[in-house]
């Protein structure tokens, strides 16, 4: 027995031997298996134990190769009859108990044998061969074989609360419906108030009965979010979704989430055990429809296209199936057996001026249940029938419906305002539209939501209105209208046709100009001596348009001369610094050497730092050591003492690390300075003395430079003040990194984020100037 188990719980085939031990000690291989005895028995232990006559009508069955016996429990031994018509079918045996001498399957041995003495008693493991499972398969009946193809359905959250997919791409939600990549499909949701038995139903619809979706008697909702999973008999993925009129946060986001549940869906069952059709349930539907055509229709056409589908989305909406459960009430339509449920419910919607015009058809399914449990056999025959009509709603691919769903919901995603949640309609126009608002005239924006994300500017249907504060006027040129063109214009500095510097000689004789790229410049704001009148009353129009929050506003004032007159000073000033800094060097470093005293290194040799050997570049500061005269960097000649022995005393002076730390060592009368050197040392001094006067003075020269780059900043440049790090790669702006602001947006950014060079007519700089990475790949003029 031992062996045979060792062998069996490795997963092969092996020889089933004697269970009886009656005359062959359980050595013998068994040839025959006994329902009545419940045993496998060899070939002698059969004929010894029938031979008495009361046990020789025992049905005998001949074991084949691979052969695993049923389990003696699901036949109904020992009064185990409700555990049979629960499995409704006998299982094949996965153990034997040695001590109880039965064969039991996985669940009876959980059952019997999971707890007290039972538990410890030694068992045989079966395996069942492939040949007896495809027997055994062979042998079921259709219901059965079709129960047996769900046994393994799981399902798995699809959509959380928050409308947040929990399935990363296409094939983990492949691997989590366990079906093919290229199986077509179906999509069948539940809808209906929360504590209806959506989920009971599903699972007794297409699972029979196994609790594939939790369901649960608490008060509290078991389904949150949407949960999917695969019937792999009718090839349909079936969702089930959270109940309406549940004590929920989030509501109108949960509201809005079963609308692009119903968007991808091929067939809706509605769940409603109310003893007469409340008007919830067909308003629910017209407003569902009224949305459905209003905002998905559309979007569904550019899944379509954006995503290169082959199968083509219906912008037809599913097919709708109400069922109802009744008690003490009779179904739709019993009083008048002449009159068509859906009839009755097509006047209903009439009444309650609500059109369903969204969905493909409607039907109505009834059971009144006098004794519990539901029937719901009528529901399945329903859906299997309207599963089988292709004529609206055709089977796609996973993958299709994935993307389907993943479109909706980048698109119609975000929270929604309280001031916005609206309780006359179950889908108002606010769940799917810009939540963005006119800063002006406070009209809301009536595109769809994230429309942003496409480059698509906001819009209303509104008229604005002007405000002073946000300046929201827009020039267009006169002429132009005239002719039939809207062009706009906008004062600045100088005309695209003028060179900076000609330009600013011209802003500071005549003002500033409006030029019309058709028309070229129309107006000089001091064209005359005397009698300039304001270009609004001569050659341009005015319009208001909407102010929407992130937007760059309508500031009119480009005149930016003063900050161009800036720009190019300290263009040449940078240019004068970058070419002088060569021959600057050469000389500072021979000036410094000849003031400096005997003992110390010639700049010229010192390539080094003599302590942690870090050469010198261009731009770095050789420091020497007042005690030892060698060349140091910044970092190794850090600290100061004074120096008496080499006549730098009393003050604290420079000197290198390790002299610091030798203080106490006193220097040889040889080593002490004569009087040629004390008189360099003197010159040195004096240097060192002017050098630190000029930088005062240069750093004093800082601060009136930072007010006058204040006051010459144009108007929607962001202050120098505000910006801590670079807008785009978010680094914190220091000494050595430089803020740069970009000419179209007036952010800051770093220097390699805003080195491209680009015209910005809109901002009055027809020239080439600094812009952002983000504003240099927008197309079209800036």
């Amino acid at each position: 027995m031992s062996a045979h188990t060792q062998t069996a719980e490795k997963g092969q085939n092996t020889t089933l031997l004697c269970q009886e031990s009656y005359v062959c000690s359980g050595t013998d291989e068994a040839i025959f298996e006994c329902d009545e005895c419940r045993s496998l028995q060899c070939q002698r232990c059969e004929e010894e134990l029938h031979q008495p006559e009361r046990l020789r009508n025992h049905e005998r069955t001949r074991i084949r190769p691979g052969h695993v016996p049923y389990c003696d429990s699901c036949k109904g031994a020992n009064g185990n009859i409700m555990h049979a018509s629960m499995t409704g079918s006998r299982q094949i045996a996965a153990v034997r108990c040695q001590v109880c001498k039965i064969n039991l399957c996985v669940e009876c041995q959980k059952r019997t044998h999971s707890g007290g003495n039972r538990r410890k008693h030694p068992v045989t493991v079966y395996h069942a061969g492939k040949a007896q499972e495809q027997e055994e398969e062979e042998g079921m009946d259709e219901e059965t074989r079709r129960r047996k193809m769900t046994e393994k359905v799981v399902s798995f959250l699809l959509v959380d609360e928050t409308e947040e997919i929990q399935v990363k791409n296409e094939e983990e939600f492949i691997k989590k419906l366990d079906c093919s990549p290229e199986q077509h499909l179906k999509v069948v949701s539940i809808f209906g108030n929360t504590g209806d038995g959506k989920s009971h139903t599903l699972n007794h619809t297409f699972f029979y009965g196994r609790e594939v979706f939790k369901t649960s008697p608490a008060q509290e909702s078991c389904t949150v979010g949407v949960w999917a999973a695969y019937d792999p008999v009718r090839k349909v993925v079936v969702i089930d979704t959270e109940g309406l009129l549940g004590a929920t946060v989030n509501l109108s986001q949960r509201t809005r989430l079963l609308l692009k549940v119903l968007a991808i869906s091929d067939l809706v069952i509605y769940r409603t055990r109310a003893d007469r059709l409340h008007n919830d349930l067909f308003k629910f539907l017209g407003d569902a429809s009224e949305a459905y055509l209003k905002h998905f229709t559309k979007e569904l056409k550019a899944t379509t296209a954006r995503c290169g589908l082959d199968v083509p989305l219906s912008t037809l909406g599913p097919g709708v199936i109400i069922f109802h459960e009744t008690v003490y009430t009779k179904l739709l339509g019993s009083d008048h057996p002449s009159e068509v449920p859906e009839k009755l419910i097509q006047d209903r919607f009439r009444k309650l001026s609500c059109f369903p015009e969204a969905f493909s058809s409607i039907h109505y399914k009834g059971t009144r249940t006098y004794n519990p449990p539901t029937d719901f056999s009528g529901l399945r025959r329903a859906v299997e029938q309207q599963l089988e009509n292709n004529t609206t709603r055709s089977p796609r691919q996973p993958g299709v419906i994935y993307k389907a769903l993943k479109a909706l919901s980048d698109r119609f995603s975000g929270e929604i305002p309280d001031d916005q949640m609206a309780h006359s309609s179950f889908f108002p126009d606010e769940y799917f539209t810009c939540s963005s608002v006119c800063l002006s005239c406070g009209c809301g924006c009536k595109k769809s939501m994230n429309h942003a994300k496409e480059g698509v500017p906001h819009e209303s249907k509104s008229r604005c209105r002007y405000s002073h504060q946000y300046d929201n006027r827009v020039y267009t040129c006169k002429a132009c209208y005239e002719r039939g063109m809207e062009v706009s214009v906008v004062p600045k500095t100088s005309a695209s046709t003028d060179s900076p510097w000609l330009g600013l000689a011209k802003y500071a004789w005549s003002g500033y100009v409006i030029e019309c790229p058709n028309c070229g410049v129309v107006y000089r704001s001091r064209q005359y001596w005397f009698g300039n009148q304001d270009p609004v009353n001569t050659v341009v129009r005015t319009e208001i348009e909407h102010v929407w929050p992130g937007t760059d506003g309508f500031l009119k004032d480009n005149n930016n001369a003063a900050q161009r007159l800036l720009d190019g000073m300290n263009f040449m000033a940078q240019s004068v610094s970058e070419l002088s800094l060569g021959p600057t060097k050469a000389v500072t470093s021979w000036l410094t050497d000849q003031i400096a005293p005997a003992y110390w290194r010639p700049n010229s040799q010192i390539l080094s730092c003599n302590k942690c050997n870090t050469p010198f570049k261009d731009n770095d500061t050789k420091h020497h050591c007042r005690a030892c005269g060698e060349g140091f960097c910044d970092g190794c000649s850090s600290k100061t003492r004074p120096v008496p022995e080499r006549g730098w005393g009393p003050a604290p002076v420079r000197v290198c690390d390790n002299c610091y730390e030798n203080r106490g060592i006193q220097l040889d009368v040889a080593e002490l300075p004569s009087d040629e050197e004390g008189g360099t040392l003197i010159a040195r001094k004096v240097g060192e003395a002017v050098q630190n006067t000029l930088g005062a003075v240069v750093t004093a020269m800082d601060i009136p430079l930072g007010l006058v780059k204040d006051a010459a900043r144009p108007a929607y440049w962001v202050p120098d003040h505000e910006i801590l790090h670079c807008h785009n790669c978010r680094k914190e702006f220091s000494v050595k990194l430089s803020k740069h602001h970009c000419r179209a947006c007036g952010q800051g950014f770093c220097d390699e984020c805003s080195h491209d060079r680009r015209a910005v007519p809109s901002r009055g700089w027809d020239h080439p100037v600094r812009v952002c990475f983000n504003c240099n790949k927008k197309p079209g003029d800036l």
